[in-house]
């Protein structure tokens, strides 16, 4: 048996495991797990800062079948990538965050940046584990794959004290362990049915991960031809086609008023990878007396709020496909399910929004024209934001990573990651000026590695969210939310790429394309009128 050290077993692992990148910001505390690096087929994608490299392997988790892989050294490097671990969390998207740790002797000392990895991250992961056995590498990094993936996907926290990392080990890698993808018990799905057949007004709400382009349209066809709408949950919305006359749009924040009284009104609600958390029912207020059944691979369905009536075991590929033959056609309440599609495709029809700067509406109305029908959209959190949750389309799985609980700074990271996942494809990033600002040096991560996107940064000047509230709250009071901006596409050019201001509404179809055969990571800096807040409609 041939012998390696700790650090470069771990590498091993994750190439028989099928990892093809990680991100990183380089360390002198897992210098050996870089050393392993050199020369592996795994790309090494050095980002420019731990929240960046944390957020384009979340996003590497939310767009691929494997969890994306993070490694950052201790201390600092590990606080910075904290964001990306809460937003796993919270999102439920499987991540892996390797975390260089001061060698074991040095322990229990305030030793250089030393930190307590299991008081930080305990209540935040799925699990926190320190390689104090070097032996144990390869099994370490299996298990961390496969918990990352099991049940409710979530990040995987793995110490690695410098010193193990140098120790020698027999190279022996392990058989990455299959993850269940459990299906329905037929029972159950003869009950869900009955279910469905005797409901006059059911809704079915679909989120989470793992969906691919097959069960989303198996999905939306079961549902269009059973008469059953479909909404999705928070920036789940690449879940299903829009294509599809079932789709009915999308719950939570910046979601129609039409939907918020359809999840009020339904008589049975069947959420599908999934829960009823705040953000989807309005803060535990909507959808709580309609009979309910959850079908989710999460025994314990975290985060979920309200009444359960069933809860199917099962995996959204294994679910979708195993109801796609069946039939549950009753008799529902006339225009329950046409009037859900109607309501839908009005509200996302973009509505000019006026004001000065760049309309944002039309802004809009020239993507669902001009972007690729599998393009990737990425955004992080803001108002920025409401523009294309609502008026874009989804048809292809896989084509929306956007932090669902609120972190901002995931948009330009995770269109790093997007482009390098599918090279392929047209990777389109919207971010808020305030969004752009915590983690734009990401630009030269991609100008490095040769990764491609287009970005609309809207430059209003301000907090909106947060002003919004302000105005709300305390009117005519404004705090802590102004913001002084550089030259946007000027930074852009600074890094190699392509920058152009567009301070015309009109000029923008024309900017855009310009962008497009750049063949650069490219910016639109769109001024947009500050008192404007989300998008204009007459009919939602």
């Amino acid at each position: 048996m041939s012998t390696t050290t700790a650090g470069h077993l771990i590498v091993g692992q994750l190439e028989r495991a099928g990892v093809q990148r990680v991100y990183t910001v380089p360390g002198e505390s897992f210098l050996d797990v870089l050393d392993g690096l050199h020369g592996s087929p795994i790309q090494n994608v050095v980002a420019r800062q731990e929240g960046g490299a944390g957020f384009m392997a979340l996003a590497e988790g939310r767009l691929t079948e494997l969890p994306g892989v993070a490694m950052v050294t201790r201390g600092p490097g590990a606080a910075n990538a904290f964001i990306a671990i809460h937003t796993a969390h919270q999102d439920a998207t499987p991540l892996i965050l390797f975390v260089g740790l001061i060698p074991v002797a040095d322990r229990g000392r305030e030793s250089f940046q030393e930190f307590d990895i299991n008081a930080w991250f305990g209540s935040t992961a799925k699990k926190v584990v320190t390689l104090d056995d070097a032996a144990s590498a390869a099994r370490v990094v299996d298990d961390a794959i496969f918990t990352a993936l099991s049940g409710r996907p979530g990040p995987v926290v793995i110490g690695l004290p410098e010193d193990v990392l140098v120790h020698v080990v027999e190279n022996a890698t392990v058989e990455p362990r299959k993850v269940a993808r459990p299906e329905p018990a037929s029972a159950d799905l003869s009950d869900l049915t009955q279910k469905l057949e005797k409901a006059r007004k059911p809704l079915i709400v679909v989120g989470g991960e793992g969906w691919t382009q097959e069960s989303g349209e198996q999905l939306a066809t079961w549902a269009s031809r059973n008469s059953v709408p479909v909404v999705t949950d928070f920036r789940a919305y690449d879940a299903v086609p829009h294509r599809s006359d079932a789709y009915a749009g999308f719950l939570g924040y910046g979601r129609s008023d039409a939907n918020a009284q359809r999840l009020d009104q339904a008589d049975l609600i069947v959420f599908v990878g999934c829960v009823r958390g705040d953000v989807l029912s309005d803060g535990y207020k909507r959808g709580l007396t309609a009979e309910t059944v959850v079908v989710n691979a999460d025994a314990n369905l975290l985060g979920h709020f309200g009444r359960v009536d069933q809860h199917i075991i099962a995996d959204v590929t294994a679910f979708a496909a195993a109801l796609a033959p069946s039939q549950a056609a009753g008799e529902r309440e006339e225009g329950w399910f046409a009037s859900a599609r109607a309501d839908q495709l009005t509200f996302s029809t973009p509505t000019p929004d006026g004001g000065i700067g760049v309309d944002l509406g039309v802004a809009m109305e020239v993507l669902k024209k001009e972007m690729a029908d599998d393009a990737v959209l990425t955004f992080g959190a803001g108002n920025h934001a409401l523009w294309p949750a609502r008026y874009l389309d989804h048809n292809s799985a896989n084509s929306l990573a956007a932090p669902r609980n609120g972190a901002m700074g995931m948009g330009i990271p995770a269109a790093v990651a997007a482009s390098l996942a599918y090279p392929g494809r047209q990777v389109i990033s919207v971010a808020g000026d305030g969004c752009f600002m915590m983690n734009g040096q990401e630009i030269a991560t991609a100008m490095g590695y040769g990764a491609k996107f287009i970005v609309l940064v809207v430059d209003n000047g301000i907090f909106a969210t947060i002003r919004e509230h302000q105005e709300a709250h305390y009117p005519d009071r404004p705090s802590g939310t102004h913001m002084t901006n550089p030259d946007f596409a000027a930074l852009a050019r600074s890094y190699g790429g392509y920058g152009e201001r567009v301070d015309r509404t009109e000029d923008f179809a024309a900017a855009f394309r310009r962008a497009v055969d750049s063949g650069l990571p490219a910016l639109l800096h769109l001024p947009q009128d500050p008192t404007t807040r989300s998008p204009k409609t007459s009919t939602n």
